[in-house]
């Protein structure tokens, strides 16, 4: 019996090493897996099962009656009817017959039923991004038709609505609530050209490469170099298995240049949680980089022609060029002290930053979404880029004042200072950071693995 066991062992590794030789990517990614595997990760990587190449093939021989011999197509009952199955996303201008017709689906029944449907006309049409299923007969008949959505961004739940066929061929529809699942997925990718090409090529969603610029607010994301690179471990919100949208980054590094940037979320019992180095130090810092997520600064604080006054005059901000409606967001927690209509503002919000004699102010805004007296967190949008009041063009104005005088507002960011991590949590969280760089150290194989 042992040695059997040998025997068979050895093949084994025989015939493993044979594969590692002609298969060197595939054992990279099984490695990542088996790392992330270790970490408690919830996501797989790789299939560690048998390369395809080295199965054993069989040849099955069926006889199909031929349709020269009297046979039909209806005939081949086994062959005549599945499913096709297609995914994609409503568009606000989507009508039924351009959804069905992009679902690869020719049904006019259907097409009426979507009309005439109260349920589809509320939550499928003028609605945009929400994520559709459809399952159809082989002839293109719609069998079921299924919506998914998140109603608001802190919702624990999804919606969905379903349109089938009963028994009778005829069509009902259905809205239900189903709880959301949180899983992780990891990335990596290589600057060539711009940040978001890169994470494009990473399949990374924009909404987490933003966090990651704001995370990593010492580097400057404009003036990446060739070779760059990150990696990226985050949440994702999913409705029956699917993707609905991304949720926050757990860990991030990014290796610029010559130094290498890295990150994890962490969060104290009873504490508001927080971006932290791996050594304890927060990276949360009082005041975020900018007041719109990666846009372009067009006029610093500083001496300038007024662009309608035609008269040299100090700068009292920066303005930052973004298109109408872009939004825009708080750079640090406080209350608003006032927003409204003011002069050559237009549009503006101030916002008085909690224990602090520091003011910040944004302009020419398009739209307000605040009140005064409310209270705000750092990054909670407050409003949208305009062209209002004395304005050439739709850019953001954004002003600091402390002890009601202008200052620099880059410069009063850059010294805002991030706190360490309390002494009685600092046990746990070592153990959190260990784990990160584990999940981190997965997510850099993986992308090697794909950089091959």
């Amino acid at each position: 019996m042992n040695h059997k066991l040998v025997s068979a062992g050895s093949a084994f590794l025989a015939q493993l090493a044979q594969s590692i030789q002609r298969h060197p990517k595939r054992l990279t990614a099984a490695i990542a897996t088996l790392m992330l595997t270790a970490g408690g990760g919830a996501f797989a990587v790789a299939s560690l099962g048998p390369d395809p190449a080295d199965m054993p093939v069989r040849t099955l021989t069926q006889t199909i009656p031929s349709l020269v011999e009297g046979s039909t197509l209806a005939d081949l009952t086994d062959l005549n009817d599945f499913s096709l199955f297609r995914t994609d996303y409503t568009r606000s201008s989507d009508t039924p017959e351009s959804l069905l017709q992009r679902l690869g689906i020719a049904d006019p029944s259907a097409s009426a039923f979507l009309r005439s449907n109260e349920l589809a006309r509320q939550h499928v049409f003028s609605r945009n991004g929400r994520l559709v299923s459809a399952e159809t007969s082989n002839d293109h008949q719609l069998r079921k038709l299924t919506v998914r959505w998140i109603e608001s961004e802190d919702s624990q739940n999804f919606q969905r609505l379903v349109l089938e066929r009963d028994a009778q061929g005829q069509f009902v529809s259905t809205v239900s609530t189903a709880p959301l699942v949180v899983n992780t997925r990891l990335t990596g990718g290589t600057i060539h050209s711009t940040l978001f090409a890169a994470t494009d090529a990473a399949g990374l969603p924009d909404a987490v490469a933003v966090q990651v610029v704001d995370i990593f607010s010492d580097i400057n994301f404009h003036r990446l170099h060739k070779g760059d690179r990150f990696s990226v471990i985050y949440e994702t919100l999913e409705a029956d298995g699917e993707f609905l949208r991304s949720g926050r980054v757990l860990a991030a590094e990014f290796q610029n240049r010559d130094k290498l940037h890295q990150a994890m979320w962490f969060q104290e019992p009873g504490q508001r949680g927080s971006y932290y180095a791996m050594d304890g130090s927060s990276l949360r810092r009082a005041y975020l980089n900018s007041p719109v997520e990666f846009s372009r600064v067009s006029s610093t604080f500083a001496m300038r022609k007024h662009p309608i006054h035609n008269t040299w005059r100090r700068h009292l901000g920066t303005d930052f060029a973004a298109p109408t409606g872009t939004k825009v967001r708080t750079v640090g927690d406080g209350v608003i002290e006032f927003a409204g209509w003011q002069n050559g503002y237009g549009n503006v919000i101030y916002v008085k930053h909690a224990n602090t004699a520091h003011v910040t102010v944004y302009a020419h805004l398009s739209r307000i979404d605040v009140k005064k007296g409310q209270s705000v967190e750092q990054g909670q949008f407050i409003g949208a880029v305009g062209s209002t009041g004395w304005s050439t063009g739709p850019h953001l104005h954004f002003e600091f004042r402390v002890n009601g005088n202008h200052q620099d507002p880059q410069a009063i960011i850059a010294k805002s200072e991030a706190n360490e991590i309390s002494e009685k949590v600092r046990k746990q969280f070592a153990k959190h950071a260990e784990h990160m760089h584990t999940q981190l150290a997965s997510a850099e194989l993986i992308r090697q693995a794909s950089a091959q």
